[in-house]
């Protein structure tokens, strides 16, 4: 069982990485082609409107898989 102390630490570096996680969402949020890359489908009717990323989620998760990736090699040395 966790001892205070490290359920302090724990809970402290959860809300650091919630708090980065919300900035990163800020400043994604302020690129104008994020979202209207070629190969984003967009769909509009009369009452009806769907929106499917897919160019978005396949640049993110390449990023995000490079960066992950970074990281571990890093941190394993």
């Amino acid at each position: 069982m966790p001892t205070l102390p490290d359920l302090g630490r724990w809970l402290l570096f959860f809300g650091l990485g919630l708090a980065g996680l919300g900035l990163l969402l800020i400043l994604l949020g302020r690129l104008p082609w994020l979202g209207r890359l070629p190969g984003d489908i967009r769909i509009q009717r009369d009452g009806f409107s769907c929106f499917f990323p897919l160019a978005t989620s396949l640049l993110l998760s390449l990023l995000l898989t490079v960066l992950l990736n970074v990281l571990a090699r890093i941190l394993r040395r």
